[in-house]
């Protein structure tokens, strides 16, 4: 995949692709059909995805609670593996965000990017105040000459597939319905960072990941799939992970930790992704470690029940 990242210096090959267009946080299945539709749209047309980057939630909000569903890197890891060839990642800037609807239309899909057709949702919105709509687009490319489509909103028992029902799933410890959404579970990737290495004293040595910049899932207790994604441990382990702040030892930050079921090996700063599958228990703080070792010995017999089942 190749990833374009200024619409003002774009190379022969990238240009004549067909696009889907849209933030695509999570990729769901509302926006896997937005892509799907840009594939089927121009025989032969490299397919491309135009997105952009900071969410341009987080531009205009920056303080605003940590919302984003994946990160950056997961989010390209993910269009890669749908088969995006072309990946425009623009910067969410003054400069574009400025941009009137006309404007953005002529200077980054038609003479920037040289796109040959878009596909967006039916309440895609665009250009300065997001004054510009999906039926705006469609005159405008008839006028610049790029086709345009317009996807209609998916919906699944009678609820519209939306990153926003997916955050609020995740928020009610549901995961298995955030993955019906997504088509793929929730997954949270990154590199390993060290920890207290109080796990490795109680039996249980962790996998520790910063969720930074994420919206966070219900903090407790979660049977997850774990895939070390590089180094000679490569490959895909069921485990037990607990998100949250660690009440029982007085910590506010909150991170992902997980434990690897027969595992033994250093995953210091290796990339991981880890699945959350199903939602065990609350966070609790207990009397004591005893009690902590006996419910995590129980935490590993359920999830390692769960995990054989699916």
């Amino acid at each position: 995949m190749r990833i374009v990242r200024d619409y003002q210096f774009v190379e022969a090959e990238d240009r004549g692709a067909t696009a889907a267009i849209g933030n695509f946080d999570g990729v769901h299945l509302g926006h896997q059909s937005v892509i799907d539709l840009a594939r089927a749209a121009v025989a032969d047309a490299p397919l491309g995805v135009l997105t952009f980057e900071p969410h341009p939630r987080v531009y205009f909000a920056p303080d605003a609670p940590p919302f984003r569903l994946m990160s950056q890197a997961a989010r390209t890891s993910r269009l890669e593996k749908l088969g995006v060839e072309r990946l425009y990642e623009l910067p969410f800037n003054a400069g574009l965000a400025a941009l009137s609807p006309r404007d953005f239309a002529q200077r980054v899909i038609c003479d920037g990017l040289g796109l040959a057709h878009v596909v967006v949702g039916a309440d895609f919105c665009f250009g300065q105040k997001r004054a510009g709509t999906a039926q705006d687009l469609v005159q405008f490319g008839k006028e610049m000459g790029f086709g345009v489509t317009i996807a209609p909103l998916l919906a699944q028992s009678e609820a519209t597939v939306s990153s926003t029902a997916i955050r609020k799933a995740l928020t009610e410890a549901r995961p298995r319905d955030a993955a019906a959404m997504l088509g793929h579970w929730h997954r949270i990737e990154g590199p390993v960072i060290g920890g207290e290495q109080r796990g490795r004293e109680l039996g249980y040595p962790t996998a520790n990941m910063s969720i930074d910049g994420l919206h966070p899932p219900a903090f407790g207790v979660y049977a997850v799939l774990a895939d070390v994604l590089e180094g000679p441990h490569q490959g895909q382990y069921h485990g037990v992970a607990s998100m949250g702040v660690r009440p029982m030892f007085g910590e506010n930050r909150p991170n992902l930790e997980t434990f690897i079921f027969d595992f033994s090996g250093d995953l210091y700063g290796t990339p991981l992704s880890i699945a959350l599958v199903d939602y065990l228990r609350g966070e609790e703080k207990f009397a004591g470690l005893d009690a902590l070792i006996t419910q995590m010995d129980a935490d590993s017999a359920q999830a390692r029940a769960i995990l054989a089942a699916i």
